[in-house]
């Protein structure tokens, strides 16, 4: 669910929402890909089969809509859509974008390069699946928040994130051994 988080963190940037009122939910059926609740409780919802030719075909033909070469959405068959919140101990790094958000500054930059690192690592085989909240949320303790004044604090947050990651990575091995 990291991918949600940074999603949320973008919803934040791009729309000027707190982090409060940006709520994720689980929705198996992967049809709902976003929906706004408006003043008045209307919930607007963007729908469509889960295919990446769909956002590919709005990127690239915007404000104008091309056929993405998407079969049609039919509901009738699909029956039902379902939702749930979702479980905090199941998706620990859901929570860390959330904390990461709230801190602001670079922090969100110190979390997104921990993830970096440790996907790699479990992508390599250097670390297990469930270790990847461990190592981020040890990151996060572990470097202060601090103000954003530019792309060079940016990209100095990014390296000592990276850093502190490699560290947490030695030392989950280490324990896992």
């Amino acid at each position: 669910m990291m991918n949600k988080g940074l999603e949320v963190i973008e919803a934040h940037w791009l729309f000027d929402i707190p982090p409060e009122r940006i709520e994720v939910v689980i929705h198996p059926q992967s049809i709902v890909h976003s929906m706004v609740e408006y003043v008045d409780g209307s919930v607007i919802a963007q729908l469509s089969n889960s295919d990446m030719r769909v956002p590919i075909a709005h990127a690239l033909a915007y404000p104008e809509r091309i056929d993405s070469g998407v079969d049609p959405l039919d509901l009738g068959a699909l029956g039902q859509l379902s939702f749930a919140s979702p479980d905090k101990l199941r998706f620990p790094c859901l929570q860390l974008a959330y904390q990461a958000l709230r801190c602001g500054g670079v922090t969100p930059a110190h979390l997104n390069a921990a993830n970096e690192l440790a996907v790699e690592a479990f992508l390599a085989g250097r670390l297990r699946f469930t270790s990847i909240a461990d190592v981020i949320a040890e990151v996060l303790e572990r470097l202060p928040a601090q103000a954003l004044a530019d792309l060079d604090d940016l990209f100095a947050a990014d390296a000592q994130a990276r850093r502190a990651a490699a560290i947490a990575i030695e030392r989950t091995q280490a324990r896992a051994a």
